[in-house]
C-alpha cells in the first residue's frame, strides 16, 4: 500500500454537477482519455484497488453506505472523499448501476520495457473485445506475468469496459503498445505463438522465459508475424467446438507455463 498513513482526510458531502457529469461520461471515449491524460475506474473492487495503487487519483466520488463500509481505508485517500447520491453516481456513470464508488485517475506514463530473456510476457496481435484485454490482463496478474505488450490496433487499454474487465489488476500489470514485429524481431528468446497447427502444448516444457503471442479473436495471428514464431504451441482439442477463446485460450498456456516440470 503506498498511501501516506499519517495523512487522513475527512469525507465531504459533495455532489457532482450535470457539467462535471458530463466531463466524466466524457472520458469514456478514447479521443477525450487521450486529451486530458485521464481515465474512469468504477465499482467498488476496481476503486479500492487504485486506492492502494501508485496511481494518481483526481477525483473520488463515493455513496454513503459504500463509505460506511470502507471508512479505514477511505480516510487514508490522498484527495478528498465525496459523497454522493446513488443517482449523481449513476448519472456520471459508465455502467448500468453503479451504486459504490467512481474514480477519475491519471493514466499512468510508462517508459518502455524490453522483455527480460529470463520473464514470460504476453503479447497480443490485435485483441479488440475489450472484456477479452481487461481479462487476459486480469490472467496475467494471476499468473505473475507483469509485462503485456499490444499492437496499436489492439483496443484500448482505458477503455471503461477493459477496466471493469481488469477488475483492478492493470495497477499491477505494465501495459506497452508497440509495433510487435519490432518486438518479435530484436527478441533472442523463444517465441511461442497459439496456433492451430503447433506443437501438443502439453508436450512443450516452458523451460526459460519467452514471449507469448496470442492473435485476433477472428483471424489468429496475422500473417507478418507467423514467420517470427519460432515455437508454434496448439491446445488440443477433445470435442466439436471450432476454437476457444483468446481470454480462455491465454489462460491454459499461462496454466501451463507455471505447471511444475516433472
Amino acid at each position: 500500500m503506498v498511501i501516506n498513513t499519517n495523512l487522513r482526510i475527512e469525507a465531504v458531502t459533495g455532489m457532482i454537477s450535470k457539467n462535471r457529469a458530463k466531463f466524466i461520461k466524457s472520458l469514456q471515449l478514447k479521443k477525450f482519455r487521450k486529451q486530458e491524460g485521464l481515465f474512469v475506474v468504477e465499482g467498488g473492487k476496481s476503486v479500492l484497488e487504485v486506492l492502494q495503487s501508485n496511481f494518481t487519483l483526481i477525483e473520488l466520488y463515493v455513496t454513503s453506505s459504500f463509505y460506511a463500509e470502507n471508512e479505514l481505508i477511505l480516510k487514508l485517500a490522498p484527495i478528498p472523499v465525496e459523497i454522493v447520491s446513488e443517482r449523481e453516481l449513476e448519472m456520471a456513470s459508465g455502467l448500468q448501476s453503479n451504486n459504490a464508488a467512481l474514480a477519475v485517475v491519471q493514466m499512468p506514463a510508462y517508459q518502455f520495457e524490453t522483455p527480460a530473456a529470463s520473464e514470460f510476457a504476453l503479447v497480443l496481435d490485435d485483441v479488440r473485445d475489450p472484456g477479452n484485454l481487461g481479462t487476459i490482463i486480469r490472467i496475467a496478474d494471476w499468473y505473475g506475468i507483469g509485462k503485456v505488450y499490444c499492437s496499436p490496433e489492439t483496443t484500448d487499454l482505458f477503455a471503461g469496459k477493459v477496466v471493469q474487465a481488469c477488475m483492478g489488476s492493470l495497477t499491477r500489470v505494465k501495459v506497452f503498445y508497440t509495433a510487435l514485429n519490432t518486438l518479435l524481431e530484436g527478441y533472442e528468446g523463444p517465441v511461442y505463438g497459439a496456433l492451430l497447427n503447433g506443437k501438443n502444448i502439453y508436450d512443450e516444457r516452458f523451460d526459460q522465459g519467452g514471449l507469448i503471442v496470442m492473435g485476433n479473436e477472428s483471424n489468429g495471428i496475422s500473417a507478418g508475424l507467423l514467420p517470427l514464431v519460432s515455437h508454434p504451441i496448439t491446445i488440443p482439442g477433445h470435442g466439436g467446438a471450432e476454437s476457444l477463446n483468446v481470454a480462455v485460450a491465454t489462460a491454459i498456456v499461462c496454466d501451463n507455463i507455471r505447471r511444475p516440470k516433472g
